[in-house]
């Protein structure tokens, strides 16, 4: 597996959001390489020199390979003179002119995805608001690969249920019900993508699922909040556990609700999911 170019924009992003926060005049960072023990620095900010530029630290050498390590962060105030790491990356450090550094692991499902650095160029100790700083900017980039994994799960699981076959079961009824589970899950999480990308495939795949070749094509169109409403209705989901799922306040999902009934010609909640599914709108 190649290394996450969506992943790596978390990782600019968290940096960028890491100095503005602490003041650190550098952050830089990286993911682990697929399949071996080590994080290759991909992203810097603030830095003076290209020394860090792809520098690989190997899981237990140095700072950061402690981190990954330990999987929890650590901190030295004069990087070349500390002796709780090894120093098999001194000179890159040197050439950045760093002293005091801290770096954070990545820690997704108990599996460290990466490192995010911040460092001054003065031997001074980091403070505890400058830790904290750091670690929320990792529990950012965290959240934000979780939900991409969970993503490209539903959308992997989409593409199995949307597959064609050469003989339709006669009885689909449990298969069909994991496609509209998937298809709920995958309109929930679409509000929370900030990759547009990524977004539109999610919601490519929300439309496979609702497609069904047995049903004539319907002239009614829902908007997007309307159909993401409906979707975790179709699901059994109240209208309470609807606007969590989806970000909404209550008031705001019983409008949309009412909406889409309107757009579909129906007085209850269970005849608007009927008459989208009939619509071709729902699975």
């Amino acid at each position: 597996m190649a290394v996450d170019a969506a992943a790596s924009v978390e990782i600019r992003g968290a940096l960028l959001r890491l100095r503005r926060s602490t003041g650190l005049p550098v952050a830089f960072g990286g993911l682990v390489e697929p399949g071996r023990p080590r994080v290759r620095i991909s992203e810097l900010n603030g830095t003076a020199t290209e020394s860090l530029s792809r520098l690989a630290v190997t899981a237990g050498n140095g700072l950061g390979g402690k981190a990954v390590a330990l999987a929890r962060p650590c901190a030295v105030t004069d990087y070349s003179a500390s002796r709780q790491i090894t120093h098999e990356y001194d000179a890159a450090v040197a050439v950045e002119g760093l002293r005091s550094v801290l770096a954070v692991p990545v820690v997704v499902r108990r599996r460290v995805r990466g490192v995010l650095y911040g460092a001054l160029r003065t031997a001074q100790p980091l403070g505890d608001r400058t830790l904290t700083a750091a670690v929320e900017a990792a529990r950012d980039v965290e959240q934000a690969l979780v939900v991409r994994d969970e993503v490209r799960g539903l959308l992997e699981a989409a593409r199995v249920e949307t597959a064609p076959v050469e003989t339709p079961p006669v009885d689909r009824g449990a298969d069909w019900e994991r496609v509209r589970d998937a298809h709920t899950a995958l309109r929930a999480l679409a509000p929370r993508i900030g990759d547009p990308a990524l977004r539109a495939e999610l919601l490519d795949a929300c439309g496979l699922l609702a497609e069904d070749p047995a049903r004539a094509p319907s002239g009614v169109r829902l908007a997007p909040r309307e159909l993401d409403v409906l979707a975790c209705v179709a699901a059994g989901s109240t209208n309470a556990v609807t606007g969590e799922r989806l970000g909404l306040r209550v008031e705001t999902v019983r409008s949309y609700l009412r909406s889409a009934m309107r757009k579909l010609g129906t007085h209850t909640r269970g005849e608007a999911v009927v008459a989208a599914r009939r619509a071709g709108l729902l699975p």
